[in-house]
């Protein structure tokens, strides 16, 4: 017996949603990309106690293009990869031991500042380079929300901690516009693919 098409389209199955396979190797992809922003070694400013690197981009972008789950895994598999031992971090740090000195609460604020970003993108209606530059900053404040904190325990000053973490702005604010840039390129040349777009991923 002939069914005739529903003119309407309803009833029809919708748009694929990514496959687990595909987000696993998304997840991976981004953790090795991290990793590859390593190879720039951390630069120690005014006596400061934590480096200066471009590694911190890497949450940023993975929220800003993947979305809030998925920039969130690959994050945490990069700093689970670190922590037993493969030395992923500038400077070909890894182990146990950058989790234990004053770096650790940038590290894991790297966590809510993909998670931050990509939620942010993720729930925007489109992803234009407003979004995504308010995404990079909110990320990247995120994870001075927990660093700073975290290097003032450490070094037992609050005013120290404060103080030492001014050096990381003019750098940071340039890798912010940067982010927001170049994901906004990414969206552009990738519509309905990428965080954001009408087929959401996050």
């Amino acid at each position: 017996m002939h069914e005739e098409k529903n003119p309407t389209g309803e009833g029809e199955p919708g748009p694929r949603r990514t496959l687990p396979a595909a987000d696993l190797a998304t997840t991976v992809v981004f953790a090795g990309f991290i990793a590859v922003l390593g190879v720039f070694p951390g630069l120690y400013l005014a006596g400061g106690s934590v480096p200066v690197v471009l590694q911190n981009a890497g949450p940023l972008l993975a929220g800003c293009v993947l979305g809030a789950r998925r920039a969130t895994a690959a994050v945490v598999l990069f700093l689970a990869l670190t922590a037993i031992g493969l030395p992923l971090l500038s400077g070909g740090r890894g182990g146990i031991a950058p989790f234990l000195g004053p770096s650790c609460g940038f590290l894991l604020g790297w966590i809510l500042s993909a998670l931050v970003a990509g939620a942010v993108v993720t729930r925007a209606k489109r992803a234009g380079l407003p979004v995504l530059l308010l995404a990079a900053v909110l990320g990247l404040a995120a994870d001075y929300l927990i660093g700073v904190p975290y290097l003032a325990f450490y070094l037992g000053d609050l005013r120290a901690g404060v103080v030492q973490s001014l050096v990381f702005l003019p750098g940071d604010a340039i890798k912010v516009v940067a982010v927001a840039l170049i994901t906004s390129v990414l969206h552009r040349a990738l519509p309905g693919r990428l965080a954001g777009s009408s087929r959401r991923a996050g």
